[in-house]
């Protein structure tokens, strides 16, 4: 059986920006293949604002979520493997799940591993992010 994590992310997701609401996902940054700006990781995990006025080319699979956004001033693209969502849940009133071992996270775990081994190319400057008619979006912090 496939794991449902890639489905109740996607569908969490949903619930919380169809109420208007902000997703934030919270990250296991130890998994191999967590691609998010080290410099706000504290004790092995990150909170980060995936709300869509937050990001651009948000994009959710069985693999993982990824988008860019600015952190600092400075554009980044961000993957984060499907195994390394330790919860999803709304900043205004902390509604969500958080999730834990199931079965199949390990097909989740070789889906993220074999991704790393993909040739990647470092050499490619990162894309830069126009800044839209509303404002900057800005990512916060979260300390529980």
């Amino acid at each position: 059986m496939t794991p449902s994590r890639p489905y109740l992310l996607k569908a969490l997701y949903e619930w919380i920006s169809d109420n208007e609401w902000t997703p934030y996902i919270a990250v296991d940054t130890q998994v191999q293949g967590v691609m998010v700006p080290e410099q706000f990781v504290q004790d092995g995990q990150i909170v980060l604002n995936i709300a869509m006025s937050a990001v651009r080319d948000l994009f959710m699979d069985h693999t993982g979520v990824s988008f860019n956004a600015r952190f600092g001033g400075v554009p980044m693209n961000v993957f984060v493997p499907t195994a390394a969502v330790l919860a999803i849940y709304a900043r205004e009133n902390g509604q969500g799940m958080g999730f834990g071992v199931e079965p199949g996270v390990e097909a989740l775990m070789q889906e993220a591993e074999a991704a790393e081994e993909l040739p990647h190319s470092n050499d490619e400057p990162p894309r830069e992010v126009p800044p839209r008619a509303e404002g900057k979006p800005k990512l916060t912090i979260v300390k529980n």
